[in-house]
């Protein structure tokens, strides 16, 4: 939103600075992002009125003028410009003034000279000279009643600053210069005065039928024929300014004055061209296969989700964003009709950024107009229009037919003094916030504890009891609030033993080489195919891209990308790891503090290596990375709790090099090479090696607990099976550590190792031989060997019966 200070002061004029006025803006929740002069610095410049004009007499394209510019004596300057004539007001540069600087950065200082044999005493000025626009096609032609010999600079408000101010999405009422003010005015507790006019008399009985079929689209619509205007009418000088200083280009009479209202007032408003109305007016949905051609020269096609207003032959107008082509004004219009009209703002948002663009009325729209001022609106444009571009005797003005359908219900809100007190920390009193309310234009009634308050019609951002608490905090003034002390005494918490945090966790991984990244959780659609075999993603209704349409369900896929974008750009070795969210779907999940019904966020530990162990050099030989470096990786994060891997398919792995994590006896996750056939699709030279596992059992450790350490030496004893091929050396293991849990002789087995594999000579085709480590230790004696002897025996037994395991010899 930007403005002329000067306009805004217009309605309001608060004794503070500009500086100060901004900050006040800013503090109150409008955003001052910019403030900026509407001119250049130039000095010495006045209204002058050029007498007379003769031709150079050496040169075709010059002209000496005799200038009055209220010194008491004639100007002989000597002028180019092709519009000069005798009788005309101009701005006239005196000698010795500044002119801002030109292209080259430098300003130029106008002196007493010759030119071609003449001299001349100033200079006559165009727009450009003066950098107030890039029009360059001569002189300025000032008013006739402009007054010869007062500065420019006041004559044509050039002391003017221009504000940018950023509003949030709530602050709708503020979109207008009578917005701003209306908050000013509340701040600092200085008289509005709103914009006045008088309600222009009717002389003829016409209105065009309007019929509105969709009250859920449009909850009211005021509108009015307007006959013989001259659309040839200049718009005022006035206007124009202040349109060009709020960032309007000014284009003709009657959309200048459209333009200008909606600035002022807040009120998008759209004028037809009556005489290209055929029939008349419905308001209604769109409906599929219909088409516009738009102000802006795109065709675009409508469907049911988007509100047109249309005449017999077709839609003339986008409901709330922009008016057709067909119908829209030009400098040979005579009659038109004016339509100001509440669109509900859930049948605006969303609908132009459609279709790619936006524009200033949809951005007013689906954030709520006041829906009681349809009509005092309609009777300040047509006001304007009367005097701007109205025919003596010729200009017939219609009545204003007003349909009222459905406008919203303004429900009172109950705000709570001691509640109002608790949250901004202020001491307030009732009387303190009833003048707030006073100043903000809101209606209440003292009510019990607090008051309830009636929103006004322009304000859509009051629902709930905090957005009054917040209207009290704005106006009592942010700056205001004490800083004061914690009530409570600061503890610093020892966070519990049993658990680590994710920073802990990510801290981990970097140490082992990985680098973090961070995705978004919106994925494409075909990952969660590829990578979770999920055919029914979580969609988001309104994605911010259409590669980002669905929730991921797992981090694998995001980091896979992220390989592609460093191989993309020559890195050819990747570690990288995430921690993050995933969404699934849970029909038993309740709302709560953190949860969402239907669906569960758990956070999950995700981690990709790719490419050489190690950077390439000489104290190694390279190798690329494989399943067992990942896994080792993994174990050490969990150290020194054990997991247990288990062989399993998953959509995203390699079918024969990928495995299921266990803890305790619990699936937490995957582990993995990634499967050839992405590997293919994806374009990746080698395959990555990836682990995903539950964040919650990440962070959960076990609590050091003491164990005595022997003074007795230890006892390894080694063991060669001869099993068959398809069996698993986690089954083996598995056995082994059961029969120690459960047979009192083998209590003292303190680790099992695999440390071999054999296949080849000596062994049958489907057979394999798998070398074990046993460490036996006691801590009360010194192990004899016929314990040592009866441990490995109940071991080897073990296995024997469970896996036909057999010595190799």
């Amino acid at each position: 939103m930007q403005f002329s200070e000067k306009w805004l002061r217009t309605m309001v004029d608060p004794k503070m600075t500009s500086d100060e006025l901004a900050h006040l803006l800013t503090m109150s929740g409008l955003e001052v992002e910019e403030v900026e002069p509407v001119a250049q610095p130039f000095s010495n410049v006045v209204v002058a009125k050029v007498l007379e004009v003769a031709r150079h007499p050496n040169a075709d394209r010059l002209n000496v003028c005799q200038v009055d510019a209220g010194t008491g004596t004639l100007l002989n300057i000597v002028c180019g410009a092709p519009n000069v004539r005798a009788g005309m007001k101009v701005a006239c540069a005196m000698a010795g003034a500044m002119l801002p600087p030109g292209d080259d950065g430098k300003s130029f200082e106008i002196k007493v000279g010759q030119l071609r044999g003449v001299e001349s005493q100033g200079m006559l000025c165009s727009a450009r000279e003066l950098r107030l626009s890039e029009e360059n096609a001569g002189l300025m032609d000032l008013p006739e009643d402009a007054p010869v010999g007062q500065n420019f600079r006041d004559y044509y408000l050039l002391n003017d600053l221009k504000f940018t101010i950023k509003l949030t999405p709530n602050k709708a009422d503020c979109l207008s210069v009578l917005g701003v003010a209306r908050e000013v005015a509340a701040l600092t507790g200085m008289p509005l005065k709103a914009p006045t006019f008088t309600a222009v008399a009717v002389n003829s009985a016409e209105k065009l039928a309007v019929k509105v079929s969709a009250p859920d689209l449009c909850g009211r619509f005021s509108g009015r024929v307007i006959r013989g205007v001259n659309a040839r009418a200049a718009t005022p000088e006035w206007m124009k300014r202040r349109l060009e200083r709020s960032g309007q280009r000014p284009i003709s009479a009657l959309v200048d004055i459209s333009n200008y209202v909606m600035l002022e007032l807040g009120r998008p408003t759209h004028v037809f061209d009556l005489d290209k109305i055929d029939g008349g007016l419905d308001v209604r949905w769109g409906r599929k296969g219909e088409s516009l051609k738009l102000l802006n020269g795109n065709t675009v096609e409508v469907d049911d989700w988007v509100g047109v207003i249309a005449a017999d032959r077709g839609i003339e107008s986008l409901a709330g964003i922009m008016g057709g082509d067909d119908t829209a004004v030009t400098l040979e219009t005579q009659n038109i009709y004016v339509e100001a009209a509440f669109w509900w703002p859930n049948a605006i948002q969303g609908r132009a950024r459609r279709y790619n663009f936006s524009t200033d009325a949809a951005h007013r729209f689906e954030r709520g107009v006041d829906f009681a001022t349809t009509v005092a609106h309609l009777e300040r444009i047509t006001a304007l229009i009367v005097e701007i571009c109205g025919q003596k005797d010729q200009t017939l003005v219609g009545p204003v037919d007003d349909q009222i359908l459905n406008l919203p219900v303004r429900a009172p809100v109950h705000v709570r003094t001691a509640r109002a007190v608790k949250v901004i920390g202020v001491p307030l009193s009732s009387g303190q916030i009833a003048d707030i309310f006073t100043r903000l234009g809101l209606e209440f009634v003292a009510q019990g504890d607090g008051f309830d308050v009636t929103p006004p019609s322009y304000r859509f951002d009051i629902e709930i009891e905090e957005d009054l608490i917040e209207e009290i905090a704005r106006v009592y003034g942010f700056e205001n609030i004490p800083a004061l002390p914690p009530v409570a005494a600061n503890e610093m918490r020892i966070p519990p033993e049993n658990s680590r945090s994710l920073f802990t966790v990510r801290r981990l991984l970097a140490d082992l080489d990985y680098q973090e990244v961070v995705n978004y959780s919106f994925v494409e659609e075909a990952w969660e195919a590829d990578f979770s075999g999920n055919t029914n993603p979580i969609r988001l209704l309104n994605p911010i891209a259409s590669q980002m349409s669905v929730m991921r369900s797992s981090l694998v896929a995001s980091l896979v990308a992220n390989v592609r974008y460093n191989l993309n750009r020559k890195l050819s070795r990747v570690r990288v790891f995430e921690t993050g969210a995933v969404f699934l779907r849970n029909p038993a999940a309740q709302d709560g503090a953190l949860t969402v019904a239907g669906f569960d966020q758990p956070k999950r530990v995700a981690a990709l290596a790719y490419g050489p162990v190690v950077e390439e050099q000489w104290g190694q030989p390279s190798r690329n990375i494989d399943f067992f470096d990942v896994k080792a990786d993994l174990e050490v994060l969990f150290a020194p709790q054990q997991l247990r891997f288990v062989k399993a398919e998953h959509p995203a792995l390699h079918p024969g090099r990928s495995a299921q994590v266990f803890l305790e006896g619990k699936e937490i996750g995957v582990v993995g090479e990634l499967h050839p056939r992405w590997q293919q699709k994806y374009a990746l030279p080698l395959a990555p090696v990836v682990f995903e596992v539950d964040a919650a059992a990440l962070q959960a450790r076990q609590v050091p607990a003491y164990q005595e350490i022997s003074k007795f030496p230890a006892v390894t004893r080694d063991l060669a099976l001869v099993v068959p091929q398809a069996l698993a050396a986690q089954e083996l293991l598995d056995t082994l550590f059961a029969e120690k849990a459960s047979n009192s002789q083998c209590s003292i087995l303190q680790a099992i190792v695999l440390f071999d594999e054999y296949r080849g000579k000596g062994l049958e085709n489907n057979e394999k031989s798998l070398a074990f480590r046993f460490t036996l230790q006691d801590t009360q004696t010194t192990l004899q060997d016929d314990k040592v002897e009866a441990a490995i025996a109940a071991l080897l037994a073990a296995v024997t019966k469970k896996h036909d395991a057999k010595l190799r010899t």
